[in-house]
């Protein structure tokens, strides 16, 4: 379940990434943490995310956080990038990771699975194609809820 201030820190932090050329991509606050942990994902769409990108995003944010108050306790903020072990959504990361093992999920049961695991082959508007050890498998799109990279990619 979303934390209840994500929608309002994404509010907060997406016309900052703007700003500095970026993309917020998610924002999960571990509540379970001690301190608390704030991690926001940003994406830079011109290039890959750089440590430069997450630290401008990290002081930006991070100031203005302070002055918004939205969080009252004290908090741990984690800028990063959604790196290889996300979840791949765009054009660019179907074509980008093509060959490597994925896991899709699917809305409703499939040929008995909700979740496949194989080597990426491609994505088109019909379908999720992966390689199952020599045999293709046709997803169709409109079921796929998720497509993510492999544990140990």
């Amino acid at each position: 379940m979303t934390h209840p201030l994500i929608p309002q820190i994404i509010e907060l932090a997406t016309p900052v990434a703007e700003q500095l050329g970026l993309e917020v991509v998610t924002a999960v606050f571990h509540t379970h943490e001690s301190p608390p942990i704030l991690r926001v994902d940003i994406r830079n769409p011109a290039s890959d995310t750089s440590l430069d990108d997450c630290e401008r995003m990290s002081k930006a944010l991070d100031t203005l956080l302070d002055e918004s108050d939205l969080i009252p306790d004290a908090y741990i903020l984690e800028i990063s990038s959604p790196g290889i072990s996300s979840e791949l959504s765009s054009d660019r990361d179907f074509v980008a990771f093509k060959g490597f093992g994925v896991t899709v999920a699917t809305a409703e049961p499939f040929q008995g699975h909700q979740e496949w695991s194989g080597k990426l082959v491609r994505r088109d508007e019909g379908a999720v194609y992966l390689n199952q050890k020599g045999r293709v498998m046709k997803i169709p799109r409109s079921i796929v809820t998720q497509v993510r990279l492999a544990d140990g990619v």
